[in-house]
């Protein structure tokens, strides 16, 4: 039985996630900030860990908590969108959760990666951190956190291939969530069940790209 873990699991795309492959039968390890508000990841009987991504502490005791479990996949679903603008200080909050927190968790998860068989992660990314595709300009913080970590990804896909771990950044889509809004087209499951599909297929000669939940390919 596979085994993945998925950070922000409590709600949006990343309960999707954890119901979805619950379903399949894999062993679901989640994070979420407040677990004991979590009434709908618990129910999925799954291991809910209380993690801030952005702490070093709670991500120590995760590793210790997980005691060596191998995994077979890290989701890196855990993100803010933050204002518009360029303040300097909610700036540097959406770096810290959606750049540097997600790298610093897979790094710190390599030892139970290794441990596992598929040797997968997937950074839940944006297609608005695609620079070729900016036409509309807005949401700089946003943009440019997922454009960072796009070249994160990628650059640690180049430094995890010769141990065999397939790295990816994928896009969602417009997705019906807290984030996304009501106007988006996309379900949490229609998205979900496509990105599935393109984590299952990738291969190691894929890593490092970014694709979007049908597997095309996004501009950088």
């Amino acid at each position: 039985m596979p085994n993945v873990l998925i950070t922000g699991a409590n709600r949006g795309l990343g309960l999707e996630f954890a119901r979805q492959y619950a379903a399949q039968g894999w062993t679901v390890f989640a994070t979420c900030r407040h677990p004991e508000q979590a009434t709908a990841l618990h129910a999925l009987g799954g291991t809910v860990f209380p993690v801030d991504v952005t702490d070093p502490a709670a991500i120590t005791a995760l590793v210790a908590g997980l005691d060596g479990q191998p995994l077979d996949l890290l989701i890196n679903n855990a993100g803010i969108y933050g204002p518009q603008g360029s303040d300097p200080a909610a700036w540097a909050e959406v770096f810290a959760v959606n750049v540097i927190a997600p790298v610093r968790l897979a790094e710190a998860l390599l030892p139970n990666l290794l441990a596992g068989t598929q040797r997968k992660v997937a950074f839940l990314s944006s297609q608005m951190g695609s620079i070729a595709d900016n036409s509309s300009g807005g949401s700089m913080i946003y943009r440019s956190s997922k454009a960072a970590l796009n070249a994160a990804v990628h650059g640690l896909a180049i430094d995890w291939r010769k141990q065999g771990i397939i790295v990816l950044a994928l896009h969602p889509g417009w997705v019906r969530t807290d984030m996304g809004g009501p106007q988006a087209p996309l379900t949490p499951d229609q998205s979900i069940t496509g990105l599935r599909c393109v984590i299952a297929s990738a291969t190691l000669s894929e890593s490092g790209g970014f694709r979007n939940y049908l597997g095309q390919t996004v501009p950088w």
